[in-house]
């Protein structure tokens, strides 16, 4: 109690093996350290990127913002990222990867509202203002919209923070640390920000760093401005040219690979043995020890820890244990270097294969999310076990066919053989015997029957009633076993009263689901996602001529990322409804929202360039990142209207309203998207996150500029503000 678990874990494991010495089988010594390793590695891991996430954006703020701007938005952003833990902590935020990843996903948003507030003091500067009433313009000015902006920011993320699935469980804090961080965020931006302000920036000297360009018709600013009038005057071949980008880009998006969560990168991986049903547990025992002698002798192995008659305790929220199965075990399988797990994993399936033809094994890797192996998974369901069977059969047949398949099994296992006594019905009744006394009688003489429960303080230990081990090693003894019959008030060979055992096959486990018998087709790919190989045999199983009553239905992967996907675009509508309303309430209007959300889709671009040409899945973490750059550009957009309003209230014309708050807004939305995107640099490096980063960092850079050129150009066709003659 108030020690760290991973100190106190390591400290445990290593006062284990002193006083036990080397474990057999080494189960509980080995998790707890392991864990107890690998959490710490992934938090220093994510620590270190969270630190070198702020490094960039700082740099990049001194860099384009001038030394004084670029401090205070930097020290704004530490400041915001240390107050956010004191609020995370009684929510239950633990440091994590998928909250650490959070802060560094949020990093260029927690920026964004600082940026605005500090520009726009910039720009009253450079007019002559004084700092306090420029600070205090700027935040009077600001504040709704950009509390409305960060609200907008935060619903994109609300749909995994609601979901009930186990996906959403997972990725929970994703959510929770967006909510706390932006909001103190904004906090930050209308309190400390204006003061700071106020203390440190000076009105600039002609030619100073931190003030933006003077002459707005000069340099960069007047070549954007007379871009802006030249594609509104071409508004229609403009808004003709984006669409038809768009449409290239949706069909560029079919070819981008699907995928659920990817494989984990920790240096830790599965085997999984399957030996013929009905093993014996000891024989299965044995097998294990072999194997383990062949798994050590593989360069890089450094650990082996075995399960065996079932999976290990749940040590990892995304491992699924195993249930209870004699002729089953596990094998975890530490490597020295993440990198050597790909080709371990054959290597070791080969030699195996080759040394042990009758038993399946086969690899795996740790999930990053909620799934599990058998990620290609065909569920049967029938009344009649033979013919479901036969089914099963003709879907492995499929299924082994493709060369890229690994891991064919079936939750049924193979039928197991069994001696089926025939009861002589008369000569049972004249001694009173019936089929239970039978059965019990079978048990006794074999497995062994429970009769009773020893209690040793809290130690319950089963009493067990069995004949002697040199009358059960042959099955020919039965008929010899010994029965008591009431009416000779004494016991009798079994034969009296069974006349013979029938030697058969019989399912040993059936599974149900929703009832009814259910037999379950597993496999994996054995490279590559596994929706390729769905995809390819897919059509083939669904053409098998299902008899009348019989169902398939699809589970592993595809089940999974459904279930996943279901509940949160299933909450997704509710919550743009709630966005487009905030952006409906903070401009009093419909046609202003339109001309902010009409640029939303422009999103797609970037992210199919960026997806196909670093070749990463649309996942269900490019999805969150796609739903979370959605609300960076309606925040963004909604600052450039926000502008252009104002200066219309000014009494410019609405043409040179349009242009000059573009021209205004350029370096606050284009910083915002730069700090957001270079952020992200190190998230590139993690494989849970590169898929999201890919979208944010490639969506935004694209859309960002469609957002400063076509926003305007929009803005001019529904507001039918004419052009330059």
């Amino acid at each position: 109690p108030g020690g760290n678990v991973v100190t106190m874990g390591a400290a445990l494991s290593e006062r284990f093996q002193e006083l036990l010495g080397e474990v057999p089988l080494g189960i509980e010594v080995g998790i707890i350290s392991l864990q107890s390793q690998a959490v710490t590695l992934a938090i220093r891991s994510f620590t270190s990127s969270l630190i070198q996430a702020v490094v960039i954006v700082v740099i990049v703020l001194l860099f384009f913002m001038g030394l004084r701007a670029g401090v205070i938005i930097g020290f704004v952003l530490v400041m915001t990222i240390a107050g956010s833990f004191i609020f995370l902590q009684p929510w239950g935020v633990a440091l994590e990867r998928i909250s650490l990843g959070a802060l560094i996903i949020a990093l260029g948003m927690l920026v964004d509202n600082a940026i605005v507030v500090v520009d726009g003091v910039l720009v009253r500067l450079a007019r002559g203002e004084e700092p306090q009433p420029a600070a205090e313009a700027v935040v009077s000015q600001n504040a709704t919209p950009l509390l409305g902006a960060t609200v907008i920011a935060i619903l994109a993320f609300a749909a995994i923070g609601t979901s009930p699935d186990k996906t959403g469980e997972f990725c929970r804090s994703l959510f929770q640390v967006v909510l706390i961080s932006l909001l103190f965020s904004w906090i930050t931006a209308v309190t400390v920000t204006p003061l700071l302000c106020v203390m440190f920036l000076k009105q600039p000297e002609p030619g100073a760093g931190d003030a933006p360009e003077e002459d707005p018709e000069a340099g960069f600013y007047g070549r954007y401005k007379g871009l802006l009038r030249s594609l509104i005057r071409m508004r229609w071949l403009t808004v003709g040219a984006v669409v038809a980008i768009f449409f290239v880009s949706l069909r560029g998006f079919g070819y981008v690979e699907q995928s659920f969560f990817p494989p984990s990168t920790r240096p830790q991986f599965l085997v999984d043995l399957w030996m013929p049903k009905g093993t014996h547990i000891d024989d299965t025992t044995a097998r294990v020890e072999e194997v383990e002698k062949i798994v050590r002798e593989f360069e890089g192995v450094t650990h082996v820890t075995s399960f065996i008659a079932k999976g290990g305790l749940r040590f990892l929220l995304t491992y699924s244990p195993e249930k209870q199965n004699s002729a089953y075990a596990q094998i975890l399988i530490d490597v020295d270097e993440a990198e050597r797990i790909d080709g371990l994993q054959g290597q070791i399936e080969t030699a195996l294969a080759e040394r042990f033809p009758g038993m399946l094994s086969y690899a795996f890797k740790f999930e990053l999310g909620p799934g599990s192996n058998g990620k290609v998974r065909a569920r049967l369901s029938g009344p009649d076990p033979n013919v479901l069977r036969r089914l099963a059969s003709e879907v492995t047949a499929i299924l082994a066919a493709d060369p890229n398949t690994k891991a064919l099994r079936t939750d049924w296992q193979e039928r197991v053989k069994l001696l089926r006594p025939q009861l002589a019905e008369e000569e049972a009744d004249a001694n009173g015997i019936t089929r239970r006394d039978v059965a019990e009688a079978l048990l006794t003489g074999s497995e062994g029957r429970r009769v009773s429960v020893f209690r040793d303080d809290d130690l319950l230990l089963p009493v067990i009633v069995r004949n002697q081990d040199r009358f059960r090693g042959d099955v020919a003894d039965l008929r010899n076993l010994q029965i008591w019959s009431p009416a000779a008030n004494g016991s009798i060979p079994l034969r009296q009263v069974v006349s013979d055992f029938e030697t058969g096959f019989e399912d040993s486990v059936v599974w149900r689901r929703d009832r009814k018998r259910t037999i379950t087709v597993f496999a994996d790919p054995k490279e590559g996602p596994a929706s390729v190989l769905f995809g390819r045999v897919r059509p083939q199983i669904e053409a098998i001529e299902l008899p009348t009553g019989y169902t398939l239905e699809w589970g592993g992967e595809y089940e999974d990322s459904a279930n996943a996907r279901g509940p949160l675009l299933a909450a997704l509508p509710a919550f743009l409804l709630m966005m487009f309303l905030i952006t409906v309430i903070l401009f009093n209007s419909l046609r202003q929202p339109f001309v902010i959300w009409a640029n939303v889709p422009l999103a797609l671009i970037g992210v199919t360039v960026g997806l196909l040409a670093t070749g990463q899945p649309f996942g269900f973490m490019a999805l969150l990142g796609f739903l979370s750059l959605m609300g960076m550009l309606i925040k963004n957009a909604i600052v450039l209207v926000d502008e252009i309003n104002l200066q219309l209230s000014e009494g410019k014309a609405p043409l040179d309203a349009i242009v000059d708050s573009g021209a205004s807004r350029l370096r606050p939305v284009a910083m915002a998207a730069l700090t957001t995107a270079l952020g992200m640099i190190p998230l590139l490096l993690d494989a849970f996150f590169i898929s999201m980063a890919v979208t944010i960092i490639f969506g935004l850079m694209f859309a960002t500029v469609l957002t400063m050129v076509v926003l305007p150009v929009v803005y001019a066709i529904v507001f039918s503000v004419e052009s330059d003659a």
